[in-house]
């Protein structure tokens, strides 16, 4: 899902740098408001661009949406990167290039590997607009390593009920990517990934795994400590490498955590990640000139390049 298309170009973050030996850094993202749907952009950030091979990390809503309005988000497209969607609440159908078809609802994870190139949209369904309704989730970006960013494209859906949940001390825990917490996810993988949730009571620590080499935790709601820092509510924070890294909570709380092996430098312009800058540049063209396939069943309205 990619709700932020609509707003252009992707803004920095305020990223606030602590000397610690544990936290390399502490980022704030930046809000906007679409139109009652609020977008919150962690990455890329003026000082940190990726965490592993996570480039974008965007976290929507809670929004609540009316009987009659909601989620449009129209045609577009993306090159050499995957999108992983993630619902807390909410309910979004998502059509692509491809002909796939599919809804996505909370705990399932939708892996759309871009490659050479895909469209899509994400919509909801008639039936889901006739009440009021929250949708809250994360959205997130992968860089694909070199020798695959030009890959044939595909589609791949996780319903929930494939995630792998461990309590680890009492704390509940999901693995959606990757290896952790003695569990691993079926999701398919192009780069060492970690992508995981844990939600904590008042009180609670959870050890964040150092099976990868760099790391982030993201507090999707509440606040976590670790030694005198605090890390508070809708921020990132950026831990050392090869470091345990005990974190405690506060109140109730709930966390993602992020991280994987370094892919090197990306580019990134609208909705188009790359290794190499003209490869972006073809890829404007090629949208521009709309050489790009049709998504199925959404065939005539479309997002324009950015100006």
């Amino acid at each position: 899902m990619s709700l932020t298309n609509q707003i252009g170009e992707i803004d920095s973050a305020d990223c606030l740098q602590h000397l610690c030996a544990t936290l390399e850094l502490i980022i704030q993202p930046r809000e906007r408001d679409l139109g009652g749907f609020s977008v919150r952009r962690v990455l890329p950030c003026a000082k940190r661009r990726m965490v592993g091979p996570w480039i974008f990390f965007d976290h929507m809503g809670p929004a609540v949406f009316q009987a009659g309005s909601g989620v449009d988000v129209r045609p577009h497209p993306h090159i050499n990167l995957a999108t992983v969607t993630y619902l807390f609440e909410g309910e979004i159908v998502h059509r692509d290039s491809l002909g796939s078809v599919q809804a996505i609802r909370p705990g399932d994870i939708n892996l759309m590997v871009a490659g050479k190139g895909i469209v899509h949209s994400e919509r909801e369904a008639p039936q889901v607009r006739k009440q009021a309704r929250t949708v809250h989730g994360l959205q997130l970006w992968l860089a694909l390593p070199k020798g695959q960013e030009e890959i044939e494209p595909v589609f791949y859906h996780y319903p929930s009920a494939e995630i792998p949940r461990i309590e680890v001390e009492g704390v509940p825990v999901r693995v959606m990517i990757g290896a952790a917490f003695g569990v691993t996810s079926p999701v398919r993988i192009y780069a060492d990934t970690l992508y995981a949730e844990a939600r904590l009571s008042k009180g609670q620590c959870i050890i964040i795994p150092d099976t990868v080499a760099e790391r982030a935790v993201y507090v999707v709601q509440g606040c976590m400590q670790e030694r005198n820092i605090e890390i508070t509510e809708h921020s990132m924070a950026v831990l050392a490498s090869q470091t345990a890294v005990t974190l405690t909570a506060r109140e109730e709380t709930h966390i993602a955590i992020i991280g994987g092996e370094p892919l090197g430098e990306r580019h990134i312009w609208w909705n188009f990640v790359s290794s190499r800058k003209d490869r972006i540049e073809q890829a404007k063209l090629d949208w521009q000139a709309g050489r790009y396939p049709k998504v199925a069943g959404d065939e005539v309205e479309f997002i324009p390049l950015p100006e």
